[in-house]
């Protein structure tokens, strides 16, 4: 056996994407780059603010200076370089309703070139599924939205803006998970289409991204029966191999979702996935979620050294991942030298980001509903707040109320949970303007009785939906379809007036 510092080491080290604790890099991630590591992945707990980003990376690239630096950066509900302030952007389902692909490019770019001088070289974005089920738990306002056309002609603009700015886009989840009522944090999912139905509608917004030139692809913990009845995407060669590189002609890096997800490590196992995945024909494993300790990636380096001696995994199948991520490493060299010129940190807001949330907003108002907007007055807010998105961060804020009182001082704001809410939400306006928010309201029996009640006490009061706005209700209703800092901002901009 070969000893675990030789060569083989470092090319399992080389194809891991791993989290770390901190906002600056620890000692064994350092040591790790000397070492052969070439990619890390940051999330939220690792960001406090931009400079502290910039100086975070700058200290990773000193240890190498081609490194990959990865972040789940989607510009929308799920944001970590703007986690604890939420997002200047509008997310990719705002983008859909606009429907202007020029807008999308320049957002993205505007994102690309932000990130890029932070330092940042991957993003695991745009999200390229489908929403075509409503009920979906996870993917919802992430998604350009319902129809396979839109979402393949933004997923091709976001594509081209976010190289444009400089970074590395990842299209995901392959091969789609927008048709599921399935969490894979959670569970396997289940995708049951045929493959005329994948062709249509799943797959179509992949060969979009490839056809746009996208540098990575994440692929989904998905099962799809009709691509392979017995294993997920991320470990299926028939997905992977033989439909990804062979039938849409993807030739860049692919990466796995998280491996410790549910969805495959109950099944398979941490480093079994991990090894699996790499077999099946994935690139680049992240990892570091949950699980972002050294002991981690130990446990998954180790694991691939051994799976190679014993002939699990073919040698030559690891030597050629690791060398899609040393020309994904040259793509972002590159690109860091020849990007667009940005002086100094980015702002802390997007003008551009902001001017698309505005376009976002949909108004739907009954006879004579339009009259309640603008408020006369200070409002009632009441925010219901769903089961929290596991791909989005608690720390992360959102909300009508805030902005709302900036515009309109003596504005109140009240939020409530399934088990907090009162029989009448608007007991305490004393005669104000009353706006009620949502997000997801089909999804969530309880908040729809909220919502009723408060509509029988307060029959003029303004409903605004921050997901995705299946159910309209009240005299006037407000989409911003999206709960980022824009679209709380951009809604609060129209009741203020």
């Amino acid at each position: 056996m070969r000893a675990p510092g030789g060569p083989l080491a470092a090319l399992a080290a080389a194809v891991l994407q791993p989290g770390f604790v901190g906002v600056t890099p620890p000692p064994w991630v350092c040591r790790w780059l000397g070492e052969g590591l070439g990619s890390v992945v940051l999330f939220a707990r690792n960001v406090v603010d931009h400079a502290q980003v910039a100086a975070l990376t700058a200290a990773l690239r000193a240890e190498r200076p081609d490194v990959i630096v990865a972040i789940d950066e989607e510009a929308g509900d799920v944001t970590r370089i703007e986690s604890r302030r939420g997002s200047s952007r509008p997310g990719n389902f705002a983008l859909g309703a606009v429907d202007d692909p020029d807008l999308t490019e320049r957002v993205a770019r505007d994102l690309g070139a932000d990130l890029a001088s932070l330092g940042v070289t991957l993003d695991y974005a745009p999200d390229a599924d489908v929403n075509s089920n409503p009920a979906n738990p996870v993917i919802g306002v992430r998604a350009f939205g319902a129809d396979p056309a839109l979402v393949a002609r933004h997923t091709a603009a976001w594509v081209r803006g976010l190289q444009a700015g400089g970074v590395a886009a990842c299209a995901k989840h392959f091969p789609g998970h927008g048709d599921t009522r399935v969490d894979s944090h959670h569970d396997l999912p289940l995708i049951t289409g045929d493959r005329d139905r994948l062709d249509s509608v799943e797959l179509a917004p992949f060969r979009a991204a490839v056809a746009a030139g996208a540098q990575a692809v994440m692929t989904g913990h998905l099962l799809v029966p009709a691509l392979d009845p017995e294993l997920p995407a991320t470990l299926s060669a028939r997905i992977l191999g033989g439909l990804l590189r062979d039938e849409l002609g993807f030739s860049g890096v692919v990466v796995t979702d998280a491996v410790e997800m549910r969805a495959v490590a109950d099944r398979y196992g941490f480093a079994g996935a991990a090894v699996r995945a790499l077999a099946a024909g994935a690139d680049a494993i992240c990892i570091g979620g949950e699980r972002a300790g050294e002991e981690d990636a130990r446990e998954l380096r180790d694991a691939i050294v051994a799976a190679v001696v014993s002939g699990e995994l073919p040698e030559e199948r690891l030597a050629e991942a690791a060398k899609r991520v040393g020309q994904l490493a040259e793509w972002t060299v590159a690109a860091r030298s020849g990007g667009p010129a940005r002086r100094g940190l980015p702002a802390d807001a997007s003008e551009v980001g902001l001017a698309a949330a505005r376009r976002a907003l949909r108004v739907t108002a009954a006879p004579g509903g339009a009259a309640a907007l603008p408020l006369a007055a200070p409002a009632y807010v009441v925010e219901f707040e769903p089961p929290r998105n596991i791909a989005i961060g608690a720390e992360t804020p959102w909300g009508v109320g805030a902005p709302l009182a900036e515009m309109l001082p003596g504005t109140a704001t009240r939020r409530y949970a399934e088990d907090d809410v009162p029989v009448d939400p608007t007991a305490g306006a004393d005669g104000r303007p009353v706006v009620l928010v949502v997000r997801d309201l089909h999804r969530h029996p309880w908040m729809r009785s909220a919502v009723t009640r408060a509509l029988a006490a307060r029959p003029d009061a303004v409903v605004v939906e921050l997901g995705v706005p299946e159910l309209v209700t009240g005299a006037v209703h407000v989409a911003t379809h999206g709960a980022t800092r824009a679209a709380g901002r951009a809604a609060a901009e129209l009741l203020a007036g």
